[in-house]
């Protein structure tokens, strides 16, 4: 980034869900999905809406432009008192990639957990997401955990 770039780390609104959904789609294409158009209005009205339980997004703003999103969600946990927080998805247009846009999108979510007493934050990703994972490994620390999940 330039000395005259600014970001902004900001919660989503509803006057994003455009470039939400364009930047949420890149997402979901980089793993090689997709979801349903009700799972795009689903997920938008859920991260809008004001249920404790459900998402929670911000969204990076350089020079006015929205290049980036977090979501994450706060939930119980058997081992604590307190609630988790997961962040489940975590994209930068690659345009920007490398200059700071995720570390500081995942900062905002350790913030976010912070205020809200979450004492741990945690995250998936593929083995094979080699430059997410160097962010990963700067910021967070690697679990020797195993994901399964019911076959489809």
């Amino acid at each position: 980034m330039s000395a005259t770039t600014s970001v902004t780390i900001r919660p989503l609104v509803a006057e994003d869900e455009a470039v939400w959904r364009d930047l949420w789609t890149a997402y979901l294409t980089f793993y090689k999905s997709g979801v349903a158009e009700a799972v795009h209005q689903s997920t938008f009205a859920r991260l809008l809406g004001c249920d404790s339980a459900d998402f929670n997004a911000f969204v990076a703003e350089q020079d006015g432009r929205v290049v980036g999103l977090v979501h994450y969600l706060f939930h119980r946990h058997c081992w604590r008192v307190e609630n988790v927080c997961y962040l489940q998805d975590l994209y930068a247009d690659p345009a920007v990639r490398g200059t700071g846009i995720g570390r500081k999108l995942i900062e905002a979510v350790y913030a976010a957990a912070d205020d809200a007493g979450a004492p741990a934050v945690y995250w998936l990703t593929q083995d094979d997401n080699a430059a997410g994972r160097r962010l990963y490994d700067r910021v967070g620390q690697h679990t020797n955990f195993i994901k399964y999940q019911r076959p489809a």
